[in-house]
């Protein structure tokens, strides 16, 4: 099957937020004729065969996943113990201690074997990376299982090294996009690229199907990226509202609040830059001079954070991610959102 197979209906894809997307959205918008997915990269085994079988459950349309190939970090305990001094006044205004330590809280798919065995054994039609690409070992063994592979990409640097690896089509990461920035070294130099021009630099540049992501919220949105040569679009903020979501009710309330306009890129909450709603943890980014640990371990540093000021009734440290188009947010079913997007779109 390809891509244009699987989009033949609305093309739309919702993105697969880990924390906010489930099984129920992703079926909710595949049912309307846009392509859900679920996120699997924050998830064990266990959990990510869970959600695979209830995601099956709910819909009989293919199953698309999403997995993290972040470089695995090397531990730096001085950096951690810095970092975990520098929240320690944040910690106590929540009557909290930092962890005495930090650790790695998820796997990246570059060496987890387990993942990978699953996924040849439930052989989801999509399967897309983020951060980065598997070894070619790796993507050959989802190929021979029949799943067509997507990758995050911020550049047209890492989309011909897509391309190299023989990744089936791009999804084009706009600065616009909420939550984490898919580039493969966060610590290189980042263009910034927004939607508009990387999209159109990737129809023209590269011989990939290429997916616009980032700040695109209506059926507008995906009109204008199909126009500059992008197969579909991929949507996640846009998708926050909605009821099948797992945001908060404080996540929701930011997402619909004067914040919206004024989201920020931060790498305090997890070690690598990210957009998110302005809040206590980005305002706290801001001011501390200590270098955050390397992603996930310093995500180990805010989720403790978050947890110590959600036991309190302070909502203020969550990873409330959110793109620019966090204005245009709908609170209504997903299902209904997408036909909605694709009664707006012109045709």
């Amino acid at each position: 099957m390809c891509l244009t197979d699987l989009i033949a209906g609305i093309p739309v894809l919702q993105a697969p937020m880990a924390g906010v997307s489930t099984p129920a959205m992703a079926a909710a918008v595949n049912d309307a004729g846009g392509l859900g997915a679920i996120a699997l990269g924050a998830s064990g085994v266990e959990q990510a065969a869970a959600m695979i079988a209830e995601t099956r459950a709910r819909t009989e349309r293919p199953l698309s996943v999403n997995l993290f190939v972040h470089a695995p970090p090397a531990p730096d305990p001085a950096r951690e113990a810095a970092w975990c001094e520098a929240l320690r006044p944040a910690f106590a205004e929540q009557r909290a201690e930092p962890p005495p330590g930090l650790r790695a809280i998820y796997a990246s798919f570059v060496d987890d074997d387990a993942m990978l065995a699953l996924l040849i054994r439930e052989r989801p039609a999509v399967v897309s990376f983020h951060f980065g690409l598997p070894g070619r070992d790796r993507i050959a063994a989802l190929k021979q299982a029949g799943c067509l592979l997507l990758a995050s990409v911020t550049s047209l640097d890492e989309a011909r090294a897509a391309e190299r690896a023989g990744i089936d089509a791009l999804v084009a990461q706009g600065y616009e996009a909420g939550g984490h920035r898919g580039v493969f070294d966060p610590d290189a130099h980042d263009d910034r690229l927004g939607t508009l021009a990387l999209t159109r630099l990737l129809a023209v540049r590269t011989g990939r199907p290429v997916i616009a992501a980032g700040g695109i919220m209506d059926g507008a949105g995906v009109s204008a990226a199909l126009a500059l040569g992008a197969v579909a679009a991929q949507l996640g903020t846009a998708f926050i509202a909605c009821p099948e979501s797992a945001a908060d009710a404080a996540y929701r309330s930011a997402l619909m609040g004067e914040g919206a306009g004024h989201s920020v890129m931060t790498r305090a909450i997890s070690g690598r830059p990210a957009r998110c709603l302005p809040n206590r943890f980005t305002a706290l980014g801001e001011r501390v001079s200590a270098a955050p640990p390397a992603y996930p371990i310093a995500y180990d540093a805010g989720k403790a954070l978050n947890a110590a000021a959600k036991a309190r009734g302070e909502h203020g440290y969550g990873a409330q991610w959110a793109g620019q188009g966090a204005p245009l947010a709908r609170a209504m079913p997903a299902g209904d959102l997408v036909r909605a997007i694709a009664g707006e779109m012109k045709r």
